[in-house]
């Protein structure tokens, strides 16, 4: 029979799957909290429960079937495999453009749109639009009030400093598009349509010429490429000394990146600049509509909470149409921070560090609590 000397998030991760159990029956299985199984498998290797909890893991091991425990020391066995080492990068860059447009301009819209499936409970809309550059552009519009453009575009860069600084020169071009664009599809006078503000990538990485630490770096640098670029360069964005070599062959980290891949399966950072992922098994991996979907409801409900404290900046007493007000924010933190009867692991992950890094989590209690005094 297997044992385990010492449990991690990673093994505690691996019995799971082994007994073919979501997260919350898992938890109710030994008696803990989601959140706890959550907190355990988010911090994989790294992260040692407590001893008790130790010891309920030795105990829910013991009495595994033997299907099951065979299941759990093949995994124990597996290592984290990561994609072809190629001598090129390839890279599928998803770019998201929100702006808060207001509920009468989003329902205009909507109105020429096909109605979107990915996320029921947060309506929308959308429509293929053009793009002078991106092989593929679609708009999407929320009930709520906010359009978000997304722009697809693969890329096959030199180095990862190229994609870098591509990707903060082309906000000079992409944002007064997505405005000019909107002006276009609003037929409104220019000075009246609002400036898209926040851009976040998420980069679908499918080969590159790394392997082992120097892999992981590369994700971990494609999730947050300011630190490969001057943006206050006179001429505009330029690569800064000496690129991304020094790094990947030391190793980058920082504190605000979080990892939300599973061993075997996949590499995964979010970061303050948007998400990195690396596939490794294309039958467990998330898959990038699930990713672009959990991006877009992010983005969507960032920018909504945005509006609300631009409206305290600006002296106003904040207010939505009662539709949108104070419980539907409460409802939106609940989907998004309450793991799901259905959901995988990596699921509960991907959406726990995306939240972390965008700050939505906070934003959405501060857009609550000042809607929930303007209507006192």
């Amino acid at each position: 029979m297997v044992t385990v000397q010492r449990w991690s998030g990673r093994e505690a991760r691996l019995l799971r799957e082994a007994l073919r159990m979501s997260l919350r029956d898992f938890a109710a299985y030994l008696g803990v909290s989601d959140r706890t199984v959550s907190n355990w498998e988010g911090g994989g290797a790294g992260y040692q429960p407590r001893a008790e909890s130790q010891a309920v893991l030795d105990t829910a091991l013991d009495h595994a079937s033997g299907e099951a425990q065979t299941r759990f020391a093949a995994a124990l066995g597996t290592n984290g495999a990561a994609p072809p080492v190629t001598g090129r990068i390839e890279v599928d860059s998803h770019k998201f453009l929100p702006v808060f447009i207001g509920t009468e301009r989003a329902g205009r819209l909507r109105a020429h749109m096909r109605p979107s499936t990915h996320d029921e409970w947060l309506e929308s809309s959308s429509a293929r639009v053009d793009h002078p550059e991106a092989q593929e552009c679609v708009l999407h519009v929320f009930a709520c009030g906010v359009a978000v453009f997304h722009l697809f575009q693969p890329h096959k860069p030199a180095a990862l400093t190229d994609l870098a600084v591509w990707r903060y020169r082309s906000y000079a071009s992409d944002l007064p598009w997505a405005r000019d664009k909107l002006r276009d599809l609003l037929d409104e006078e220019p000075a009246r349509v609002p400036n898209p503000e926040y851009v976040l990538s998420l980069y679908w990485l499918t080969s590159g010429p790394w392997s082992g630490d120097a892999h992981d770096t590369a994700l971990r640098l494609l999730s947050t490429p300011s630190v490969l670029v001057d943006r206050g360069a006179p001429g505009g964005p330029a690569p800064l000394a000496g690129g991304e070599e020094p790094l990947l062959a030391t190793g980058f980290d920082h504190p605000d990146i979080v990892s939300f891949g599973v061993r075997g399966v996949s590499t995964a950072y979010a970061g303050w600049s948007g998400v990195a992922y690396a596939s490794h098994s294309r039958e467990r991996s998330l898959t990038i509509d699930e990713l672009v979907t959990c991006e877009l409801t992010v983005q969507a409900l960032w920018c909504f909470t945005r509006q609300v404290q631009q409206m305290i900046e600006d002296g106003q007493d904040p207010f939505m149409p009662e539709q949108y007000g104070w419980r539907f924010l409460r409802a939106a933190s609940s989907r998004l921070t309450t793991a799901r009867a259905q959901e995988t692991a990596q699921h509960v992950l991907m959406r726990e560090a995306i939240m972390k890094t965008s700050g939505l989590a906070e934003r959405l209690r501060a857009a609550q609590d000042a809607l929930r005094e303007g209507v006192g």
